[in-house]
């Protein structure tokens, strides 16, 4: 059974539309290859679907500029005729605005306004006033900006020096301790001495050590710490 003939027109389905599309773009590009190829022919195509995606092939010995440049010569059309208008248009407009920006900075120097009239030195006046008042806002902004970073510093090295102060009154409050501890052994220790205690010991009793339990000290003759 053949294939049955398709009504070229407009597929309404957008999904089927782009189904085709793709499958149709990928059946062309292979075409053109096998022309270029078979046939040393220099192929050039050019495709922008309708949701914007471009796609294009050109020959391997060939380029896209001088396909375009053989193409004016054959047709006589212009390709770049209307570009180059549209940029020569922008160029003059661009021209017109630098020149007039020149001329406002010139005249709020204070020069060249010999031939102004009284309404555009008086637009001239209320430009710069507005102008310095921007300049104004401006520096008093950078101004609190600053002053506000400053006092964050500030009061983060007030932060730092308490606790650095709190830290030394710790380490001298435990200095003291430790002093008075030393003390209060030296103390004992000197005591002991002058009751005729000639030699200090400190000594414990092991439970593997029987024979020391049945032993008594007199007072005079060991003195323990």
């Amino acid at each position: 059974m053949g294939r049955g003939k398709i009504e070229i027109k407009k597929i309404e389905n957008p999904t089927n539309r782009q189904v085709t599309y793709s499958k149709r773009r990928l059946g062309l590009m292979k075409k053109a290859k096998e022309l270029t190829v078979l046939c040393d022919a220099e192929v050039l195509i050019i495709m922008v679907s309708s949701t914007g995606k471009f796609a294009e092939y050109c020959s391997p010995s060939t380029e896209i500029k001088r396909m375009f440049d053989r193409y004016q010569q054959v047709s006589g059309v212009n390709l770049w005729s209307a570009q180059y208008e549209k940029m020569q248009n922008t160029l003059k407009h661009l021209q017109e605005i630098n020149h007039n920006l020149r001329k406002e900075i010139r005249q709020r120097m204070g020069e060249n306004t010999e031939g102004l009239a009284m309404e555009e030195l008086r637009g001239l006046e209320q430009s710069l006033d507005e102008s310095l008042k921007l300049v104004r806002n401006r520096k008093y902004h950078v101004i609190s900006t600053q002053t506000d970073t400053y006092k964050k510093k500030l009061k983060n090295s007030h932060e730092a020096y308490r606790n650095l102060l709190h830290e030394l009154e710790m380490r001298d409050e435990s200095s003291e301790y430790v002093y008075l501890s030393e003390g209060h052994n030296n103390y004992e220790e000197e005591l002991a001495l002058a009751n005729g205690a000639s030699h200090l010991f400190a000594f414990q009793l092991q439970p593997n050590q029987p024979n020391l339990h049945g032993f008594r000290f007199n007072s005079h003759d060991l003195s323990l710490a």
